[in-house]
């Protein structure tokens, strides 16, 4: 497999990973331009405008964007983050001009028809409602809220009820002029693909985009908080995060280690400790996410209101342990699992493009697959029991609780039980 990575003369960087054996490909357009590009008041604009993106173009309908993709077998999608936007397709590897044609039509030339954009802001105001309806989902927007407070990093990506009802035509053409430029665009195929071929679409498509003078986003600082919201449902749903490191970060790959031995599998210490020997729980996990400037490390897991209380006590107690009497039998196990579940990922050409544009994105280019696992591998047992004490010594931590939540602890009293 052979990475090539290119720029067109305005910016736009094209990155393709040819995939012998593969009859289909996939091909997308990463923009730097997520939630956290917003001001307070287009809080939710970046995802508005995700879905706008297939409501017609200056030369498609709706209904022909979708006919077009899946006339040929290929499917077509879309997704915000806090950090950029993506539109996407796979298709059979014939189709790959189509699918390009399509995804630079969508995001250049939208039409923002305002009926369209009133039958989509209904569909958006469902989607916040359903979000809200669903704990286990919403639980991590307000752990984000209390990890960043008054930040755009903490903002919700969907944004709120009240701001989506007002956006119009304007609020999404003013969106697009302040962070579409080509300077802030990666194009990332995989699979059946020919890089020159994809490089002579993309001058075509991309070639005349004007440079924009792009802004950036506000830095953010994890500064912890508590939000509790207390309503009658079965559990409790219960998030804790401690800061962690930036992707940029050296550490930022042992503390993705930390997480998979911590709770990233049936194996991990929570899992084993919190779920089969004591029954608390069905669900529990741990995670890195990382971001440009910072990080979080969540705990997450869903238990009765009588049972909340010993859960969040135990978990802060394995969030200590983890710094004493770690084992290197538990790091071993943890990067080997890193290691297959990058690669068994990266078997699909959709996942292969995505950590194209994602790496390119971060580090302006595409570390080999054998530079990633070496990282991995040398994450050690004395690299892990540093970053452990570090996180647990840190105190600051963000709560989130959402259910019969009256007996669950409050922060402050879980943040002194770390530390001690």
């Amino acid at each position: 497999m052979s990475v090539r990575l290119d720029s067109l003369p305005n910016g736009l960087r094209v990155v393709t990973e040819d995939m012998p054996g593969l009859e289909s490909a996939a091909v997308g357009l990463w923009v730097n331009a997520g939630g956290r590009h917003e001001r307070l008041e287009q809080n939710g604009i970046a995802h508005f405008l995700e879905h706008m993106a297939f409501k017609g173009t200056r030369k498609r309908t709706a209904l022909q964007i979708a006919e077009e993709i899946e006339d040929v077998g290929g499917f077509i999608n879309a997704y915000t983050s806090r950090e950029a936007t993506a539109y996407y397709a796979r298709v059979l590897k014939n189709d790959v001009p189509l699918a390009m044609d399509v995804i630079a039509d969508i995001v250049l030339n939208p039409v923002f028809d305002e009926g369209e954009i009133e039958i989509e802001r209904g569909v958006i105001l469902q989607e916040i409602g359903q979000a809200l309806d669903t704990p286990d989902d919403i639980i991590f927007d307000w752990l984000q809220e209390a990890a960043y407070p008054g930040q755009a990093l903490g903002r919700t990506i969907l944004g709120p009820s009240e701001r989506v009802a007002h956006f119009g035509r304007a609020d999404l053409a003013g969106f697009v002029a302040e962070h579409y430029g080509p300077g802030q665009m990666v194009l990332a195929a995989a699979g059946a693909v020919d890089h020159d071929q994809i490089m002579r679409l993309a001058e075509t498509l991309f070639g005349h985009l004007p440079v924009v003078d792009f802004r950036g986003h506000d830095s953010a600082v994890f500064r912890g908080g508590e939000r509790r919201e207390i309503k009658t449902l079965e559990q409790v749903h219960f998030a804790l995060a401690l800061e962690s490191p930036a992707y940029r970060d050296d550490d930022v790959y042992v503390a993705q280690v930390y997480a998979t031995l911590l709770g990233g599998g049936m194996s991990s210490r929570l899992f084993q400790e919190i779920r089969e020997k004591r029954g608390l729980c069905y669900s529990i996990f741990a995670q890195a996410g990382a971001y440009a400037d910072t990080g979080m490390m969540t705990v997450y897991a869903g238990t009765s209101a009588d049972d909340i209380g010993r859960l969040a006590d135990l978990t802060v107690d394995e969030l200590r342990r983890v710094a004493n009497d770690l084992t290197t039998a538990e790091v071993d196990r943890a990067r080997a699992q890193m290691k297959a579940g990058l690669l068994m990922g990266l078997e699909s050409p959709s996942a292969r493009a995505e950590r194209l544009a994602r790496l390119v994105a971060v580090w302006d280019r595409v570390p080999t697959l054998d530079e990633t696992v070496a990282r991995i591998e040398a994450v050690d047992r004395a690299g892990v029991l540093a970053f452990a004490a570090k996180l647990a010594g840190s105190g600051t931590a963000a709560l989130a609780l959402y259910g019969p939540a009256g007996k669950a602890p409050q922060l402050g009293v879980l943040q002194e039980r770390l530390a001690a």
